[in-house]
């Protein structure tokens, strides 16, 4: 029982048909091992036949061993168990699809399955029944084997085996020497698949048959074209004279045509070439292929079996990337909230609350607030232009920029004209950005610099409300732009409101936006509110009045309170 099997071939001492485990390990890559030895070891140790990298996994986990001629699974005093298909199991007869684990979460798991072999005898079945029964009973048989090809190929996890499984059953059923499978690649045919009656595959060259003829024959037409040829006999209008040099008795293409699903009244087959993923081509030297028209029928449904793996194969490959661009759209969200303030100051002569919310996964909005010197706090909020992934590396490279400011009240101006110089050489004037920046001192001196950005408001303890206008363009747009830089004396309880256009442009169920004048009147009720407190007051203002309406862009808000 030790003894190799040998691939491809059952065990003529079990009986056993070829069998495979599907690996899976943790980091998601997948192969195949052959089960080419019984007993099967699987464990952590060197010498087991699948070695698991998983410290958890026992020495010698589980084993496969063949009994009354079946796969059966042992599990060998394990520390966490062998489970399959959800279950704790000691032995357990495996069937094709079985899915095995080691009872460890984020480990390897393991899939049961039958190798080709399976797939092979349906096929001799197919071709069995050609000349022994009648027609009736011919093709019912193959109508039956037909069900059993697409449940054996269901249950592939490779879509080349699919497709190799296809072709060697439209092989097996025409009686045709070779097949290829050829799939669109832009504007023209590649061989995917090529394999002779025999089960052996060929190289691509072995197709002789200029593809240019097959591309005509499947631009033509989308349903199956046959083709038989005597000897002498001119070629037809449809094939180039050279296909006549090959000899070939016959010729059969069945272009691979994509099913568009939909509603039932929507659900289709698509009819323009252009639609078509594919052909499989056929051709014999020996004999016509047989196209009877149980065979026709059967050859049609491969040819949608095939096209409608391809999409599926697609479709999940468009499932993975989309997936694995949400992680790291994550990934990224989890960084820029990292970059936020950890802790705004609520004690002291200077106080702040803020947040930032992004409208995607990522924003290009920004807000820091940092003590510069002992007795000078600086603030900034900027609004990068457009949305995405671009905006928020720009919106973090702002962060450098301004992480590198002085507490000098006249650095102001020199730090906004670096950052101007910096994103007109980084996004080459593709990119601008919005921003305050504004230092306070311990004596309520501000001092800032306003580049494009809404102009924030002055919020007096008795309700009086100032704009801190603009005072330059945004930066990154233009090399010679100047930013002024504007002092002010604050007085105690004076509060500024930053915000980014986002809050003021979000929009309620009716379509009206949340506008500066309910802005306006937020702050003017909740004057003597605390920065803390007129912060959150003005957050769940904004919500109730969005309440199942839309948020285009990032809000942020910012308030500052000198006390």
């Amino acid at each position: 029982m030790g003894a190799p099997v040998a691939t491809g071939q059952a065990d003529a001492r079990t009986g056993l048909p070829p069998a495979a485990l599907v690996v899976l390990n943790p980091s998601g890559q997948r192969t195949r091992t052959a089960i080419e030895a019984l007993p099967f070891l699987i464990g952590r140790q060197p010498d087991n036949n699948l070695v698991l990298r998983d410290n958890r996994a026992s020495r010698t986990h589980a084993r496969i061993i063949a009994e009354k001629g079946q796969y059966v699974l042992e599990d060998l005093d394990s520390r966490h168990g062998t489970w399959v298909n959800g279950e704790r199991v000691a032995r357990h007869v495996l069937r094709n699809s079985d899915r095995i684990d080691l009872g460890v979460p984020e480990s390897y798991q393991l899939t049961f399955t039958l190798e080709a072999g399976e797939i092979n005898r349906i096929m001799d079945k197919i071709s069995s029944t050609s000349g022994t029964a009648g027609m009736g009973d011919n093709n019912l048989a193959k109508l039956r084997s037909l069900v059993e090809v697409a449940r054996a190929l269901q249950n592939s996890l490779s879509t080349q085996e699919v497709l190799t499984a296809v072709v060697d059953a439209a092989l097996a059923v025409t009686g045709c020497e070779r097949g290829f499978l050829l799939l669109r690649k832009g504007d023209t045919l590649e061989v995917s698949v090529s394999r002779d009656l025999a089960g052996q595959p060929l190289d691509a060259s072995d197709l002789r048959v200029p593809t240019s003829v097959i591309q005509r024959a499947l631009n033509s037409r989308r349903e199956l074209l046959s083709m038989s040829f005597n000897p002498g006999q001119e070629t037809l209008d449809s094939l180039d004279r050279s296909v006549a040099a090959l000899e070939l008795r016959s010729a059969v293409c069945v272009p691979l045509v994509l099913v568009q699903s939909g509603s039932m009244e929507e659900t289709r087959v698509a009819s323009h070439a252009q639609q078509t993923v594919g052909l499989l081509y056929l051709d014999s030297r020996l004999s016509p292929a047989d196209l009877s028209a149980g065979n026709r029928e059967v050859l049609t449904t491969l040819a949608i079996e095939a096209s409608t793996i391809l999409q599926n194969a697609r479709l999940m490959e468009d499932q993975r990337t989309k997936l694995r661009m949400e992680s790291e759209l994550k990934i990224a969200r989890d960084i820029q909230q990292g970059l936020a303030p950890v802790s705004l100051p609520s004690e002291g002569w200077f106080r702040a609350a803020g947040s930032s919310w992004a409208s995607n996964e990522v924003g290009g909005d920004y807000f820091d607030v940092r003590q510069v010197s002992a007795d000078v706090w600086a603030a900034v909020v900027a609004d990068v232009s457009g949305k995405g992934v671009s905006s928020a590396l720009l919106a973090s490279l702002l962060q450098g920029a301004f992480l590198m400011a002085s507490g000098d009240f006249a650095e102001i101006e020199p730090t906004m004209s670096h950052l101007n110089r910096f994103l007109l050489e980084r996004a080459r004037g593709e990119k601008y950005a919005t921003v305050f920046y504004c230092m306070v001192n311990s004596e309520g001196l501000l001092s800032y610099a306003n580049a494009g950005h809404c102009a924030p408001f002055l919020v007096s303890a008795d309700g009086r409300l100032r704009k801190l206008h603009t005072s330059g363009m945004p930066v990154g747009m233009l090399a010679e732009a100047q930013f002024q830089v504007v002092q002010m004396q604050l007085e105690t309880g004076d509060k500024i409101v930053i915000y980014s256009d986002g809050l003021t442009e979000a929009e309620n169920a009716a379509g009206e936006f949340f506008d500066t004048e309910r802005l306006r009147s937020c702050l003017r009720e909740n004057a003597s509110l605390s920065a803390v407190d007129l912060h959150k007051v003005l957050l769940s203002t904004l919500d109730v009045f969005v309440e199942g309406g839309v948020i285009r862009d990032d809000i942020t808000a910012l308030v500052l309170e000198y006390t």
